[in-house]
């Protein structure tokens, strides 16, 4: 469950951390849209690069560097399951391209863990939900938003409390085939279930007995503005969006196979 640690906010007084949650969004989707955009490892290798001065600025590295080795797993799996469909379905290609196109798709993966994981920790669910109310979105939606980026560290931090216990009282959850592996989780749903029900239950309670809802035209003691620094992250996305568009047209990026001559 540590890689729920890479998405759940640290109150930090860093540059990022003061940044609008607007600016920082427009630059999560940009850098969702390039890692996209590329099947190269060397474009996305630079995309994985050029955000670790943030992670630094925002002095975030320790979780960021927890929330990468949680999803380790992942990345293997990605590559694995890349590495074994390109060797049977495109017998075309040399075994270093197949690895190199897999590898791609795990550094791919990399990139929007890193870019989410920057978001998250770096902006408060407060402020997150105001930008969102002052982009127009309505409350409701606003609110269940946060509420459920809230909530979805909440749960893993319970999951993990309830495998603990588990495992305290003598149940083995990497025994056995997969059946009974899958089994052996029943003991961890239905709590945290019930738990997820009770804590809902209680949160309804508390937005009725604050009236939520009553008043349509509701006001906020913060008010967010652009600043300097948000056109600056701003104009420095679209920048990378325009030389990921421009590159994935115009230029002809070598991979790493033709580098080496494999």
């Amino acid at each position: 469950m540590s890689i729920f640690d890479g998405f759940k906010f640290r109150s930090e007084s860093s540059p990022i951390h003061e940044m609008d949650p607007r600016a920082k969004f427009i630059y999560v989707c940009i850098l969702f849209s390039s890692a996209i955009i590329f099947n190269n490892i060397i474009p996305l290798l630079i995309l994985f690069l050029i955000q670790m001065p943030i992670v630094f600025l925002a002095k975030v590295q320790r979780e960021w560097l927890r929330s990468m080795k949680a999803s380790a797993l992942f990345a293997t799996l990605i590559f694995a399951m890349n590495f074994i469909s390109l060797y049977f379905y495109a017998g075309h290609e040399t075994l270093c391209s197949i690895t190199e196109r897999s590898a791609a798709m795990t550094i791919r993966f990399l990139v929007l863990i890193q870019t989410f994981s920057i978001f998250f920790l770096t902006t408060s669910p407060d402020m997150l939900g105001l930008a969102l109310e002052q982009s127009g979105i309505p409350y409701e939606i606003c609110f269940a938003f946060t509420t459920a980026v809230r909530f979805v560290p909440v749960l893993a931090e319970e999951a993990q409390t309830i495998i603990d216990a588990q495992r305290a009282r003598g149940l083995e959850l990497e025994s056995g085939n997969i059946i009974k592996r899958i089994r052996n989780y029943i003991p961890i749903l239905i709590p945290l279930i019930v738990n997820a029900i009770r804590r809902s239950m209680e949160l309804a309670e508390t937005m009725e007995s604050r009236a939520w809802g009553a008043v349509k035209n509701r006001t906020n003691l913060y008010a967010l503005r652009i600043k300097g620094r948000d056109i600056l992250l701003i104009v420095s996305s679209l920048i990378i969006l325009i030389i990921s568009v421009y590159t994935s047209i115009y230029i002809r990026v070598p991979s790493i196979t033709q580098m080496m001559h494999c």
